[in-house]
């Protein structure tokens, strides 16, 4: 069936399946758009589902036969959209699981290797089911205030429907703020591991100094260098590293006590 007394511009936004949710009220019909995310075979797609309600009657638009289908009363639409909404809840609340054993991994420091390609996973289709529901919200909320007139509406039932995917959409907020969380988490560890291994570099370069030191001065080519004359000049040399070497590191660790004492207890 295809109503002629649909407007053409309302017609186009049923027959485009990337139309944002929407909702159109007329005189003698009204127009509910649902774009409503759906996950088959752990892909998440977008599905938009039109439905037209004249005269007590609903029908629901076909994208194959690009045709509306009689669905029945009210109760038959709800009955529809309850078992969507339900879906829609189990959905994100598998991305909370998820989410959340993923947290778990990076607590117990024990990470995937694709923890951040997981992240970035997660934050696209979780970003992309707030958007959609909270466009889906706005309008299904225009629904039930529309619905209210009708003796034959449910105005709880279909309430309870609107409660749902106010749900989902907090749900989906909710676990984006997790993800942020886990995302600062993860770059504060990145970050402590960086740190951490610049500090004992340091360490490292600061006790070749003065070996590098000793070194350079006496491999200059130049001349009136002391010890070249010397048949002990080497064992000199090398007891005047290690005294320097001494001094320096006696100094160094001092000073760096407390330091090493800090990054001693973040490792325990």
């Amino acid at each position: 069936m295809q109503p002629d007394f649909l407007e053409t511009l309302i017609l186009e936004d049923i027959e485009n399946p990337e139309h944002p949710s929407d909702f159109e009220n007329r005189d003698d019909y009204a127009v509910l758009i649902l774009r409503l995310p759906e996950l088959a075979d752990r892909e998440l797609r977008t599905v938009s589902y039109a439905f037209l309600s004249a005269q007590g009657k609903c029908y629901r638009y076909d994208r194959r036969q690009r045709s509306f289908v009689l669905l029945g009363d009210f109760d038959d639409l709800h009955r529809l959209l309850d078992a969507k909404a339900d879906n829609l809840i189990r959905e994100i609340r598998q991305y909370h699981l998820e989410i959340e054993r993923l947290e778990e991994s990076l607590y117990d420091d024990h990470p995937p290797r694709d923890l951040m390609e997981r992240w970035i996973t997660y934050k696209k289709e979780v970003s992309l089911i707030h958007r959609l529901m909270f466009h889906a919200t706005l309008s299904f909320e225009l629904f039930v205030h529309y619905g209210k007139r009708i003796e034959s509406f449910d105005s709880l039932a279909y309430a309870d429907i609107l409660e749902h995917m106010a749900r989902v959409r907090d749900l989906a907020k909710a676990a984006m703020e997790k993800l942020d969380n886990l995302h600062d988490f993860y770059r504060a560890k990145v970050d402590e591991r960086m740190n951490r291994n610049m500090y004992w570099l340091t360490i490292l370069s600061a006790i070749f100094l003065p070996l590098t030191l000793v070194t350079g001065f006496f491999g200059m080519n130049t001349g009136g260098l002391p010890y070249t004359e010397d048949p002990a000049g080497t064992a000199k040399v090398l007891l005047l590293s290690l005294v320097l070497e001494a001094l320096f590191l006696v100094g160094f660790l001092l000073l760096s006590r407390p330091k090493i004492h800090r990054f001693r207890r973040k490792e325990i």
